[in-house]
């Protein structure tokens, strides 16, 4: 929300904020859109070259069709080719545009062999990158792990998209404007102190969403200290953490059934969870002037609620977080 927005726009947003449900829920996103007259997240985006993994279904999906169909190249990734391949296809055929179309790449985030592989394939085919979307990730009620033996959501989420940023800045750099890379988080980190010791839950004590919680905090963290430690004036690649809020996904209809039960009259849509991030990564605005901030709904938001997390976040857990996080992706 703008400085300039009307006081009972301000006050509502405080107030819905301050509920949860009303912010987190559809009525979140229509009673502050309608109130701050929200024009479209996107414009002309003719030029404009983006990465948005997790893309064949949900918030991935319908963000890269906005990108899309405003005009952007997009790449899309996914973990199984053949899906990847169709949703870059039906992407394409509902921006009703063959040009420049929708591009797929196949590649599990949390295997850090198939991250290289897609970097390298994107480099091979444009010079620049306007923006990424780390989008991809689910929450799992099973506790698995990679190849490397990490716990898939953290490898999937906080590995991979650590050393796809990483490797992506060239590209990122060499935009026209500043290039913007967008977390795609939850407001499940709310609940979920900063740990590194504890970052991967082991198979005796394992719960899927308080991984889930665990993982979306240090994705917040990391985006502010990406922030801190390239370009505190954002002066060549911006970053940025979004809350989507509560969205009827097929991921979490699959993750959350009970949760989707109950709420699904008031889950947000596809669009409406992915409104923010492509705002972020399109509007030359706000998001091109600021960096390392938390956004749900088009506005900068506190990244703490409860006193427990606030005392877990302290500089020593950050540094900690960031050194084993670059150790383990071999920066």
């Amino acid at each position: 929300m703008s400085r300039s927005a009307p006081p009972l726009a301000t006050v509502t947003d405080a107030v819905l904020e301050a509920s949860v449900i009303g912010s987190f829920s559809a009525i979140g996103p229509r009673v502050r859109g309608r109130l701050q007259h929200w024009g479209p997240a996107v414009g002309d985006l003719h030029g404009r070259t983006y990465v948005v993994t997790g893309a064949t279904s949900g918030i991935g999906r319908a963000a890269a069709t906005m990108l899309s169909a405003a005009g952007a190249r997009v790449f899309v990734t996914g973990r199984d080719s053949a899906r990847t391949v169709q949703a870059a296809t039906e992407i394409t055929a509902a921006a009703d545009s063959s040009e420049p179309g929708v591009e797929p790449i196949a590649a599990d985030m949390g295997e850090l062999d198939q991250v290289r592989a897609a970097v390298d394939d994107i480099a091979s085919r444009c010079d620049h990158l306007d923006g990424v979307l780390h989008n991809a990730g689910a929450l799992s009620a099973t506790r698995t792990e990679s190849s490397a033996g990490v716990e898939s959501t953290v490898a999937s989420q906080v590995h991979g998209p650590f050393l796809a940023t990483h490797l992506l800045l060239d590209l990122l750099r060499a935009a026209p404007s500043p290039a913007r890379v967008v977390t795609m988080s939850s407001g499940g980190m709310y609940a979920a102190p900063l740990t590194v010791d504890g970052l991967q839950m082991p198979p005796d004590s394992y719960r899927g969403a308080e991984q889930y919680a665990r993982v979306k905090r240090a994705q917040v963290t990391l985006t502010r200290m990406y922030a801190e430690r390239l370009d505190p004036t954002g002066s060549d690649v911006v970053f940025h953490a979004v809350h989507p809020g509560w969205v009827d996904t097929p991921g979490v209809e699959e993750s959350l059934p009970r949760f989707h039960r109950v709420l699904s009259p008031v889950l947000r849509t596809p669009d409406e969870g992915a409104d923010t991030a492509v705002w972020l990564l399109a509007d030359d605005g706000e998001p091109a002037t600021t960096t390392g901030e938390f956004w749900c709904d088009r506005r900068q938001r506190g990244i703490h609620r409860l006193p427990s997390t606030r005392r877990s976040d302290t500089a020593d857990r950050r540094r900690r977080l960031w050194d084993e996080v670059c150790a383990a992706v071999g920066i």
